[in-house]
């Protein structure tokens, strides 16, 4: 049974329509609407006043220099705002804030759902390392919400035995834990509570202290509560002085309409910029370098295209199964769980033009470019599989529908490979290979770009009929042990012609010993730092949608039944048949790879 998500009607406050207002413009704040004259000054005197201070930057993960906005995100985004800088000549950068304001002001971090495994596991630690590396500001506090009855040091022993320094640890461990743990408190309420949020303000705005209020949620919920926390911390619970951003955990919907419909809720009480759709494989570190790697290097940019690129290949695994999650999975299956978010994302990051420049809004408009230039998937170009119990040495591994929160009778795919096509002139004809799945034989993320073969090959009889050995393939290993290498054909030394395949291997354990931020860390940071480059905007997200709805709806309206594959093994046969109908063969299938 398909999660439902909260209807809008939920809502309690109702907005006056634009025409009720002839001489004013209504700018649409966090918590609510506010109508300002049209020729009020306040923001420009505000601008004057923090211009004429001494700046101070924060860099995000684009390496550029960040704004923390001391103004509402609503305000500085709103058709308001922008007419006002119209009416100046010119569109206004965003505001630099100077170190007094630095010192002025708070930022106070809110996880919904804190008692839930993600926030356990992943965020809480992905904060303290940031505090650790000196990332946020002085001034920071951290809350906890979530409905389990808890006090403030119940919620540190919680979370503290998940915190870990890093690798290469320092003297003054301890201590920074001792020093994160009591910033952290809790607020037990529920989620559709506007009273309960009002409570959470008011132990916020005593932590806060008449400082500039800057305020993060992050909503670590299903997603059928997603729009009641929304509508109860936007109407109580927001900055009245300071921005007020909300990170959204996936799935964003099921479908084309409940993602619709999600994003309209949220608008509702959020603007656009307000809203951090998060999909954690894009503060990956290899997903973060696949742009560095094309852009910045001459020798991979020409190659770029249908000419010499014959196939990339964009493959998830895991080791393991649902393992008491097949509740929540049985409800969305491995399509919409890893290939609408985290593999499209990726492949629109490989495609995609070169942006205009690393802001945010350039490179996501490059991205949606690609989407919206995709074939919607057809059910043909689609291999769905489900894993089944298996007995190896002696051990026995369970089937997908032996887990006891999962229907016996269930259809949902624990596995899916897909052929997919841009039809654009850089990438016509070439196939876009997708593979994801659970219980398979080994745990790996990573894209394989294989390379044409070499027209008129001198070396050809030295491959004998295998051509694919004679083929160049660039591999991003995201996970584990990340790493880029090239594979190249090279001479074994000796006095006879034998040709062997080798790697040029950039291992980052190797060249970058010191440890890998987590994904989530980069991610925080940057909403924090207001930088959206690696978050999702609502029109990306519906071009994501349109690509897998028709297919998915289809699937499930034909009943089709998935082939099953042995817990542990490398999937279903029919994955096979889809890359050979394309004249591909799975890279990560190789002896070399396996």
């Amino acid at each position: 049974m398909a999660t439902h998500f909260s209807p809008c009607s939920s809502s309690s406050t109702n907005f006056l329509p634009s025409s009720c207002f002839k001489n004013e413009t209504t700018v649409l704040f966090s918590r609510f609407a506010v109508t300002v004259p049209r020729k009020s000054t306040w923001v420009t005197q505000n601008h004057s006043r923090i211009q004429g201070r001494k700046h101070f930057h924060i860099k995000s993960s684009n390496g550029h220099p960040l704004n923390a906005v001391s103004l509402q995100d609503g305000l500085d985004g709103s058709p308001t705002a922008k007419e006002h800088d119209k009416s100046q000549g010119k569109e206004k950068p965003a505001i630099p804030i100077s170190e007094a304001e630095k010192e002025e002001s708070t930022l106070s971090i809110t996880v919904v759902g804190a008692s839930g495994d993600l926030a356990k596991k992943k965020i809480f630690p992905a904060l303290f390392a940031l505090f650790y590396e000196d990332w946020l500001p002085e001034n920071f506090t951290v809350f906890g919400y979530a409905r389990t009855k808890l006090t403030d040091e119940e919620l540190r022993n919680m979370i503290s035995g998940t915190l870990t320094c890093r690798i290469d640890q320092r003297e003054n461990c301890e201590d920074k834990m001792d020093q994160f743990l009591k910033r952290c408190f809790y607020h037990a309420g529920q989620y559709d509570s506007e009273g309960d949020f009002s409570e959470l303000n008011s132990k916020l705005k005593e932590k806060e202290a008449g400082k500039v209020s800057n305020r993060l949620f992050y909503l670590s919920i299903p997603p059928n509560i997603f729009v009641d926390v929304v509508r109860s911390a936007s109407l109580r619970a927001s900055s009245l002085n300071g921005w007020t951003r909300v990170i959204v955990e996936k799935p964003f919907g099921r479908d084309s309409e409940s993602s619709g419909e999600l994003t309209r809720c949220l608008k509702q009480y959020l603007t656009e910029d307000q809203i951090f759709r998060i999909d954690h494989y894009l503060g990956k570190e290899l997903v973060e370098n696949l742009s560095v790697l094309r852009f910045s290097n001459l020798v991979f940019e020409p190659l770029w295209s249908r000419d010499y690129i014959r196939n990339v290949q964009l493959i998830f695994s895991e080791d393991f199964g649902t393992e008491g999650r097949g509740g929540y999975f049985d409800n969305y299956g491995i399509i919409r769980d890893i290939m609408q978010n985290h593999l499209l994302q990726i492949l629109a990051l490989f495609a995609m033009e070169t942006p205009v420049s690393l802001d945010a809004e350039d490179v996501r408009n490059e991205k949606v470019k690609v989407l919206r230039s995709m074939k919607p998937l057809q059910l043909e170009d689609v291999i769905v599989g489900q894993y089944k119990g298996h007995s190896k040495s002696g051990r026995s591994y369970p089937a997908y529908t032996d887990d006891p929160t999962v229907p016996k009778d269930s259809r949902t795919p624990t596995f899916a490979a897909a052929a997919l096509f841009i039809n654009n002139a850089r990438w016509d004809g070439v196939p876009f290979l997708m593979k994801a799945g659970k219980a398979l034989h080994t745990r790996r993320a990573e894209v394989r770009v294989q390379f044409r073969h070499v027209p008129g090959n001198l070396y050809k009889r030295n491959f004998g009929t295998d051509l694919d050995k004679a083929t160049n393939e660039l591999v991003l290993r995201v996970q584990p042990d990340e790493a880029i290498y090239l594979k190249i054909n090279n001479k074994v030394p000796g006095l006879g012609m034998r040709l062997d395949r080798s790697d040029l291997n950039l291992l980052y354990s190797a060249r970058y010993p010191r440890e890998i931020p987590d994904a989530y860390e980069r991610l925080l940071l940057d909403a924090i730092a207001g930088e959206r480059r690696l978050f999702i905007r609502s029109d990306e997200l519906d071009a994501a949608w349109a690509l897998f709805t028709p297919m998915l709806k289809e699937l499930e309206l034909k009943k089709i039944v998935p082939e099953l594959y042995p817990h542990g093994s490398r999937g279903p046969v029919g994955a096979h048949y889809l890359a050979a109908k394309y004249n591909v063969r799975w890279g990560d299938l190789s002896s070399d790879d396996s």
